[in-house]
């Protein structure tokens, strides 16, 4: 006997298969069970793949949404329970379409967005899609798009944020109208070495400022002025050995204030 016979269904593609299923109950495993278990599987074949054919427009391929509407079907075979009385068919698809919807939510956003701004999104682009046929011409403003999906306008906002955020773009990836190849990459920012400078600076200046005036002077004529050490002694009238030591005295007693004050 066939898994299905010709019993009259919302649709073409829902077989009856309630005999199978009584069938299935009372087999507890074994090569005649899965048989009849990979039977069901077949017949519902189509309503899986009508029911991916729904999601084909939203940047995956159909062959990888009919996989996963497959999936679906077999979670929905295993967990149906024909003693419920509900018709597999109202079972199975919700089912498969929340195998799906998962699919996108986990696997084809770029970035991590939370289900409630996906859900916004969803909505957004329905209602857009709707409205751009009323109002021909321009597109659906924002307050329109809250009216037609009941939202605030801030939450129609966060769904367009969202309608940019299911890919990215790459950075190596020509820039629109770009010239020569420009790429993203080409305009992002590098560190800025002087910031350590500053923090240096910044670290240093009380420390400076407790030194005596000559010390104090010295150092600003050499890292300041760029005086060579020859220049700064003649200067004061001291040897240039003279102006040597009180450099590196300077310089070792400033790190080491630095250094020991963890605050720096």
């Amino acid at each position: 006997m066939p898994i299905h016979a010709s019993v009259k269904h919302p649709h073409d593609d829902a077989p009856d298969t309630a005999g199978a299923f009584r069938r299935l109950a009372t087999l507890t495993g074994g090569p005649e069970r899965d048989a009849v278990r990979d039977g069901i599987v077949e017949a519902w074949l189509p309503m899986a793949e009508r029911l991916a054919g729904r999601f084909r427009s939203r940047g995956e391929s159909y062959e990888d949404l009919r996989q996963v509407a497959a999936l679906g079907l077999v979670k929905a075979v295993d967990r149906y329970d024909p003693e419920r009385g509900n018709a597999f068919e109202s079972y199975a698809v919700p089912t498969i379409t929340g195998e799906i919807k998962r699919h996108f939510r986990d696997h084809m956003w770029t970035l991590h967005v939370p289900r409630r701004v996906q859900e916004l999104r969803n909505r957004v682009r329905f209602a857009r899609q709707e409205l751009s046929q009323t109002v021909p011409g321009r597109g659906p403003t924002v307050a329109e798009i809250a009216g037609h999906a009941d939202l605030s306008e801030a939450e129609v906002r966060v769904g367009l944020e969202a309608l940019e955020s299911f890919t990215a773009l790459s950075l190596d990836a020509e820039l629109p109208g770009s010239e020569d190849g420009y790429s993203l990459s080409d305009a992002l920012g590098a560190p800025d070495p002087a910031l350590d400078t500053v923090v240096d600076r910044e670290a240093v200046k009380d420390r400076l400022a407790e030194l005596p005036d000559r010390e104090r002077a010295i150092l600003y004529m050499r890292f300041f002025d760029d005086m060579t050490q020859s220049r700064i002694a003649d200067r004061l009238g001291i040897s240039q050995m003279h102006v040597s030591r009180l450099i590196s005295r300077c310089c070792d007693r400033v790190r080491e204030q630095v250094l020991r004050d963890p605050g720096a």
